[in-house]
């Protein structure tokens, strides 16, 4: 099987360019600036022939999408169709990556593949834009929702809660009304690749098994890493973020165990994994 990840620079692009090596499965990844699938025309023709396209490439400043709309739905809706309007003209299997904030949290159980969308948000509302293109330009196309990424190679919360740690500036003062299911990014890699093997296609859930708010998390950071600090739980309302975020999000991953015969691993595994492999490469002071 060969693979061509776009965005494969990014977090979970790099992991899973990674992940193809250790598979040792043929891949090839492109990133801005050699390949930039929000303008046009965008130059494919550099792309290799391949069996599957993975698009991880994506704009994901959640706040930033409520003022610079015009680059979130350029790259998250009008990139995403020009990718499946490419891969369709060549009969090249697509995957994109998309989120759980096309879901507006009101669900109290984990949302299913089929239930009702409503993005709060203009970043939900490009990634929802950018499944609908894919969709109706690509017959091969797979979407997989995922939430809550944090990995090795590039910003995200763990890191933001250690940086703070280490400031030693106080209590922090951490989000816990807002329920999801931190995913490793290299645990996701994996799922994208039991995915493809399975050359299945449609919508289908992948994060974390097990559910936390933000604050609990939070403390599980600090316990593997600071045991002492002093987390302060405050609501949402509190902490003043632009974009409206879900209070629920977590998604129901049956039909991705169904599929493929695996189960995603823990958030507190991924949470394991992520600060052994920041320890082993030095990139950061724990």
């Amino acid at each position: 099987m060969k693979i061509v990840v776009l965005g494969a620079k990014g977090m979970l692009g790099s992991d899973l360019v990674k992940a193809c090596h250790s598979a040792r499965m043929d891949v090839s990844g492109y990133d801005l600036p050699e390949l930039n699938i929000a303008v046009e025309p965008c130059d494919f023709q550099m792309l290799p022939a391949c069996d599957w396209i993975v698009n991880c490439a994506a704009y994901t400043d959640v706040d930033g999408s409520e003022t610079n709309q015009d680059t979130a739905f350029a790259v998250n809706h009008y990139g995403a169709a020009r990718v499946a309007e490419w891969a369709e003209a060549r009969g090249i299997s697509l995957a994109q990556i998309s989120t759980d904030y096309v879901f507006d949290g009101n669900s109290r159980v984990p949302y299913r593949e089929d239930d009702p969308v409503n993005p709060l948000n203009k970043y939900g509302e490009s990634k929802l834009a950018g499944e609908q293109a894919v969709r109706a330009a690509c017959k091969r196309s797979l979407i997989v929702r995922t939430q809550s990424l944090f990995g090795v190679n590039g910003k995200n919360f763990i890191r933001a809660i250690m940086n703070k740690l280490n400031e030693n500036s106080g209590p922090l003062r951490v989000v816990s009304d807002q329920i999801s299911s931190p995913t490793y990014t290299g645990h996701l890699a994996c799922a994208i690749l039991h995915l493809l093997k399975t050359g299945r296609y449609g919508i289908v859930n992948v994060s974390a098994s097990g559910e936390c708010s933000w604050h609990e998390f939070a403390r599980a950071i600090a316990a593997r890493v600071k045991p002492d600090a002093e987390i302060e739980a405050i609501t949402t309302a509190e902490s003043g973020r632009p974009a409206r975020r879900p209070a629920y999000a977590v998604l129901d991953k049956s039909r991705y165990e169904l599929w493929t015969g695996e189960k995603m691993p823990s958030w507190q595994n991924g949470l394991d994994e992520y600060l052994k492999c920041v320890m082993q490469n030095n990139k950061e002071t724990v």
